[in-house]
C-alpha cells in the first residue's frame, strides 16, 4: 500500500505540445472547407464571377446535388492565356491590388480564394475565349496548380468551368451530403434570388440531362416581370413597391427599394431576397424586425415575401466578415432597419384595409329533397298517427345514392350553347384543352400520337449505336467520324440534327423557353428575301411585284397563327408583323439566324394549318430544319475555301515563292476570315458538346436512317485498332 501511493509511482507532469507549422497543403485543405462549405458555395462564388465578368447569360448545370458535377458557362469577357498559370493559386484576383481598395470595391469577389479552394476538394476543368481569339484555351488544376499546359480547343464566348467529384478527397463532409436533392433546392433558390436582382442577365440552371430547366429567366427591364418569371403570377400580383431613402448627414445615408407581399399572399415561410450593394448576404436581424411587422398586422402571423435592393456608400459596408461573405457588416445597422420596419409598417397598414378573395359563381336552382328513386317502397302510416321527430344529430344517410345531403345536388352548372361554328381561336383552343391529360398542360392527343409515331419507328441497332457512340471528329463539313466498340461510322450531322430538333421540339411542346432577338425583324422582308434566294435569275425584276404579294400573304397567314404559334412553340410575332422571339429546342445552342427568312418562308408554304395534327407536325418539321447544324453560309477557310477570302482588288499583287504557290497572306480579308474561323469553330463545338450528347439522351433514330447514307459503316481490315482508335481531347 505505501509502495502504490509512494511519490515514485505517482503521473510524472505533461510536457507542453510542441508547436509545429503546418504544411501548405493541410492548410489549404482546411481553408477549402471553409469557404467551400457545400455545393452551393461553389455555385455561388462561380455565379458571382460570371457576374464580375459582365456577362448577359449564365448557365448552371448540376448532378447530383453538385458533387458529381457543376459546370457554370458564361458569355463574359473570359480570361487571358498568360493568366491561366495562377488562375487557381490563392490569393490570385484582378479586383484590388491593395487594402484599401477594399473599401472602395464594386465587385463580388475580392481574395482569390473560390476557385483554389475548389481545386483541393474537387477536379477543375476551365475552358475560356477572350474577344478576338480564333479558338479558346482548355485546362485543368489540382492542388491549386495547372495539370499540363493549356490546350487549344474550340469555345464559345466568355468562360465554362467544370468541377467534378467535390469532396472527394473529404469522406466526413461527403458522407453529410448524399442528400442530393436538398442541396439541388438550395442551387434552385440561390439562382432564383440571383434571377431576380440581376434582370439584366439571362439565368437558366437545371440538372444534368434534363430537357427543362427548373430556373429559366430573360433580360428583363422590369423587376417585377422578373419575380414573375421566377417565382410565379401568385407571387407578383400580391406585392407592394416599398422605398426608404436617408440623406443624414452625420452618417446614416443609404437607398432601399423592393417588394413586399400584401395581406392576400399565403405562404409557411418567410422569404427575403436581400441585395446590399448588389451582393446577396443574410441579414437575421432585419429578417426578425420584419416578421414582426407582419405577425402584429397581418391575421394567423402570415409569413411574408420580401425583395430589398439596399445601396449604402461602399465605405459603410465591411464586406469581409464571413469566409463565404454571406453576411456583412453595416454602418448605423440599427437606424437603418428601424427605418425600414417603419415603412413597411406603414404601407401594410394602409394596404390592409380590403382584403381579395377567389370566388366561383354557381347557379342556383330549386330542388327538392325527396328521393328520385321510384323503386322505393314506403309504408303508409296510420291515419290519424302523428310521425315520430327524429333529432338532427341521430339522422344518418345510409344510401349512397341519395342526392339528400350531397351539396351538388342544388347547384346546377349553367350551360354553355355555343353555335355550331365558331372561328374563335380562344374557342377552339378551350375545346383542346379539354382532351389534354390533366398532368401535362400540353399534352395534346394530336401530339402524342406524333411522338408516338418516333417511338414505333425507331430502329434498335442504331438506337444502341447512338446511345454509346463516341465522338472522334468531323471528317468533312457535314459528316462526323464516330466510334462504336471497335467500329467507325460516318454520321451525317445534318439529318442527325435535323431529327433531333424535330423529335424535341415535340417533347417540349408547350413549355419552351425563348431566344429574345435584339431587334424585331420584320416578316415580310425576312420572307421577300427568302423569296428573292430561292429564284434562279435574280437579275430579273419582272416578277418583284408577285413576290411582294406572296410574303404579304404569307405575313397576313402567320400574323393570324400568331397566337398559336406563340402559346405551343414560344415563336412571338407581334401584331406589326415582326419577329422577336424564337424558341430553344437544345440548351446553350442558338440558330444560325441567317436562315431564318428560309424558316418563315416555309412556315407560310409548306404548313398544313387546317388539320390539328398536321399543323403541329408542319410547323415541328419547320422548326427541326431551321434549327439543325448545317454547314456556315461562308466557306469553310481551313481547306480550299480560303481562296474566298482574298481580295481581288488590282492593287493586289501576288507573289511567287519558290515551289510555284501563290503567297495570299498579305491579301487577306482579315475580318471577314475571322468571322469565318469563328463560325466554323462554334459549329464543330456545337456538335461535339451539345448535339451528340444530346443524341445519346434523346434521339430515336428512325428505320430510315439505317438506308439513306446517315449512318456510314467504316470498313478498315488492314488497319489495327489501335491506330484508329481515338478519343475526344
Amino acid at each position: 500500500m505505501e509502495e502504490e501511493n509512494s511519490p515514485a509511482t505517482a503521473i510524472a507532469p505533461r510536457e507542453p505540445p510542441k508547436i509545429q507549422r503546418l504544411e501548405e497543403s493541410v492548410v489549404n485543405r482546411i481553408a477549402a472547407g471553409e469557404v467551400i462549405q457545400r455545393p452551393v458555395s461553389a455555385v455561388k462564388e462561380l455565379v458571382e464571377n460570371s457576374l464580375d465578368a459582365d456577362s448577359s447569360s449564365i448557365s448552371v448545370v448540376v448532378k447530383d446535388g453538385g458533387l458529381k458535377l457543376i459546370q457554370v458557362s458564361d458569355d463574359g469577357h473570359g480570361i487571358r492565356r498568360e493568366d491561366l498559370p495562377i488562375l487557381c493559386e490563392r490569393h490570385t484576383t484582378s479586383k484590388l491590388t491593395k487594402y484599401e481598395d477594399l473599401f472602395s470595391l464594386s465587385s463580388m469577389g475580392f481574395r482569390g480564394e473560390a476557385l483554389a479552394s475548389m481545386t483541393y476538394v474537387a477536379h477543375v476543368t476551365v475552358t475560356t475565349i477572350t474577344k478576338g481569339q480564333i479558338h479558346g484555351y482548355r485546362v485543368s488544376y489540382r492542388d491549386g496548380v495547372m495539370e499540363h499546359e493549356p490546350k487549344a480547343c474550340a469555345a464559345v464566348k466568355g468562360t465554362q468551368i467544370m468541377v467534378e467529384n467535390l469532396f472527394y478527397n473529404m469522406t466526413a463532409r461527403r458522407k453529410t451530403l448524399q442528400n442530393s436533392a436538398d442541396d439541388y433546392g438550395k442551387i434552385v433558390d440561390l439562382l432564383s434570388r440571383m434571377a431576380i436582382h440581376h434582370n439584366n442577365v439571362s439565368f437558366s440552371c437545371r440538372k444534368h440531362g434534363a430537357v427543362k430547366a427548373d430556373v429559366h429567366s430573360v433580360m428583363s427591364p422590369s423587376r417585377l416581370d422578373s419575380i414573375r418569371s421566377v417565382y410565379g403570377v401568385s407571387v407578383a400580383k400580391n406585392l407592394m413597391k416599398v422605398e426608404v431613402s436617408s440623406c443624414d448627414p452625420s452618417g446614416c445615408t443609404f437607398d432601399m427599394e423592393g417588394f413586399i407581399s400584401n395581406s392576400n399572399y399565403v405562404s409557411k415561410k418567410t422569404i427575403l431576397v436581400l441585395f446590399i450593394n448588389d451582393r446577396l448576404v443574410e441579414c437575421s436581424a432585419l429578417k426578425r424586425a420584419i416578421e414582426i411587422v407582419y405577425a402584429a398586422t397581418l391575421p394567423k402571423a402570415s409569413k411574408p415575401f420580401v425583395y430589398m435592393s439596399i445601396n449604402l456608400p461602399r465605405e459603410h459596408v465591411d464586406i469581409n466578415i464571413h469566409p463565404t461573405k454571406k453576411e456583412v457588416s453595416l454602418l448605423n445597422q440599427e437606424i437603418i432597419i428601424e427605418m425600414i420596419q417603419s415603412e413597411v409598417e406603414v404601407k401594410l397598414r394602409n394596404a390592409n384595409d380590403t382584403r381579395t378573395f377567389q370566388e366561383q359563381k354557381v347557379e342556383y336552382i330549386q330542388s327538392t329533397l325527396t328521393s328520385p328513386r321510384s323503386d322505393s317502397t314506403v309504408s303508409p302510416k296510420p291515419s290519424g298517427q302523428k310521425a315520430q321527430k327524429v333529432p338532427v344529430n341521430k339522422m344518418v344517410r345510409t344510401d349512397s345514392s341519395d342526392p339528400a345531403g350531397r351539396l351538388h345536388a342544388f347547384l346546377q352548372p349553367k350551360p354553355h350553347n355555343l353555335p355550331d361554328k365558331v372561328s374563335s381561336l380562344s374557342v377552339v383552343r378551350s375545346s383542346v384543352r379539354q382532351r389534354r391529360n390533366p398532368k401535362e398542360t400540353a399534352d395534346l392527343s394530336s401530339v402524342q400520337e406524333l411522338i408516338a409515331g418516333v417511338d414505333s419507328c425507331c430502329h434498335p441497332g442504331l438506337l444502341e449505336t447512338v446511345r454509346n457512340c463516341t465522338y472522334v471528329g468531323m471528317a468533312d463539313d457535314v459528316f462526323a467520324l464516330v466510334q462504336y466498340n471497335t467500329h467507325l461510322y460516318l454520321a451525317n450531322v445534318v439529318n442527325l440534327s435535323k431529327e433531333l430538333m424535330y423529335q424535341q421540339t415535340l417533347r417540349r411542346f408547350a413549355h419552351f423557353n425563348a431566344i429574345q432577338l435584339s431587334d424585331p425583324a420584320p416578316l415580310s422582308e425576312l420572307i421577300l428575301l427568302a423569296l428573292k434566294e430561292e429564284d434562279l435569275d435574280p437579275e430579273t425584276d419582272k416578277n418583284d411585284d408577285l413576290k411582294e404579294r406572296i410574303a404579304e400573304m404569307n405575313t397576313e397567314l402567320l400574323k393570324e397563327k400568331a397566337e398559336m404559334l406563340e402559346e405551343y412553340f414560344s415563336v412571338y410575332i407581334d401584331s406589326d408583323g415582326n419577329l422577336s422571339r424564337l424558341p430553344v429546342i437544345l440548351d446553350q445552342y442558338t440558330p444560325d439566324m441567317d436562315r431564318v427568312p428560309e424558316f418563315l418562308l416555309c412556315l407560310g408554304n409548306d404548313v398544313e394549318w387546317e388539320d390539328e395534327k398536321s399543323c403541329f407536325q408542319g410547323v415541328s418539321a419547320a422548326i427541326g430544319n431551321f434549327y439543325a447544324m448545317y454547314p456556315p453560309l461562308l466557306p469553310n477557310p481551313s481547306g480550299d475555301g480560303i481562296q474566298f477570302y482574298t481580295k481581288r482588288g488590282e492593287s493586289s499583287q501576288e507573289k511567287s515563292d519558290l515551289d510555284g504557290n501563290v503567297e495570299m497572306e498579305d491579301n487577306l480579308d482579315k475580318d471577314l476570315l475571322s468571322d469565318a474561323e469563328n463560325a466554323w469553330a462554334q459549329r464543330e463545338w456545337s456538335i461535339q458538346h451539345v448535339l451528340f450528347p444530346s443524341m445519346r439522351l434523346f434521339l430515336k433514330p428512325p428505320a430510315s436512317m439505317a438506308s439513306n447514307g446517315t449512318f456510314v459503316k467504316v470498313t478498315i481490315s488492314s488497319i489495327t485498332r489501335r491506330s484508329y482508335t481515338c478519343s475526344i481531347p
